[in-house]
C-alpha cells in the first residue's frame, strides 16, 4: 500500500475482465479526497464489476433495471465501530465506453468517477442541491488532478431515441426500437383522448302533470284534464226459473 494511506485503508476488488487503475494510480488522490471532505475516515472499499453485476446492482437498489457507471454506498457503522466511509462500485465497460466518447483513457474517467461517487459517501447529492456538488467535483478535479474536469451532462448507458418503462413489480427498465416507440405512441393518445362532456340532467317539476308518449291530451278549464266518458252497460236481469205446473 502506498505510504500516503497508511492512515487511510483502501479495500480493492475486482469483477470485470477489464483492469481497472489502483494503488499506485489512485492513491494520492483518495487521500486528498479524505483529507479535505472526510478528515475522520479511515478506511474506504472500490470494487470493479461488469455490466451484468452493475445492473443488477441497480436494478436491486435504485429499481432502475440498467447497468450505471458508478454506485456509491455509504457506511452505516455504529457509534464506536471503524470509521469506515464507504464502498465504490464502479463499471468499468461503461468507464470504457464513456472514455472513448470524450477522448480520454480510462484511468482519467475512472478518477472523475471516484470524485464522483467519494462527494457522495460524504453526504452530497446533485438531485436534490442546486449544483453544489457538481462544483465541488469540477474543484477537486482542477485541484487534484491538475485537468480540466470531465462533462458529467453526457447521458451514460442510454442510446438516443430510448425511453423508460416501468415494469408491473416497480422497476424500470431502458427499452429500444419498437418498444420504445410504442411507448411514445401510447403518450401521444393518451394526450390527445378527447375529454368525456358532463350528460346535463333534466329537472322535473313535481307540480306539473307527466305527460307520456303520443299526443297531449286536451285540457279543459283551468289545467284540468278532460274527463274520460266510458258507456255503462246494464245488466240484464236473470231469467226466473220455469216451473212444472200449468195454471
Amino acid at each position: 500500500m502506498n505510504d500516503s494511506l497508511t492512515s487511510f485503508k483502501v479495500d480493492w476488488s475486482t469483477r470485470s475482465k477489464l483492469r481497472g487503475p489502483g494503488d499506485r494510480s489512485l492513491g494520492d488522490l483518495l487521500k486528498q479526497l479524505r483529507d479535505r471532505f472526510a478528515p475522520e475516515a479511515q478506511g474506504i472499499s472500490i470494487s470493479y464489476v461488469d455490466d451484468r453485476i452493475m445492473r443488477r446492482l441497480n436494478r436491486e437498489h435504485r429499481g432502475i433495471n440498467q447497468t450505471t457507471d458508478v454506485l456509491s454506498f455509504p457506511s452505516e457503522a455504529e457509534k464506536g465501530a471503524f470509521p469506515h466511509l464507504g464502498d465504490l462500485v464502479i463499471c468499468l465497460p461503461v468507464a470504457e465506453k464513456m472514455a472513448k466518447k470524450m477522448g480520454v483513457s480510462r484511468r482519467r474517467e475512472v478518477e472523475t468517477l471516484v470524485i464522483h461517487g467519494f462527494l457522495h459517501l460524504c453526504g452530497h447529492d446533485h438531485e436534490k442541491d442546486k449544483g453544489e456538488m457538481m462544483r465541488l467535483q469540477e474543484q477537486a478535479e482542477k485541484d487534484f488532478l491538475g485537468l480540466d474536469p470531465l462533462q458529467m451532462s453526457l447521458k451514460r448507458g442510454r442510446k438516443p431515441g430510448s425511453k423508460v418503462k416501468k415494469l408491473k413489480d416497480g422497476t424500470r427498465v431502458v427499452v429500444t426500437g419498437r418498444a420504445a416507440k410504442a411507448i411514445v405512441q401510447k403518450e401521444t393518445v393518451k394526450k390527445a383522448k378527447p375529454v368525456k362532456r358532463a350528460i346535463k340532467v333534466k329537472k322535473i317539476d313535481p307540480t306539473k302533470p307527466k305527460r307520456g308518449p303520443g299526443r297531449p291530451r286536451k285540457i279543459q278549464g283551468e289545467g284540468t284534464p278532460a274527463a274520460v266518458k266510458r258507456t255503462v252497460r246494464k245488466k240484464r236481469p236473470a231469467p226466473r226459473p220455469r216451473s212444472g205446473v200449468i195454471g
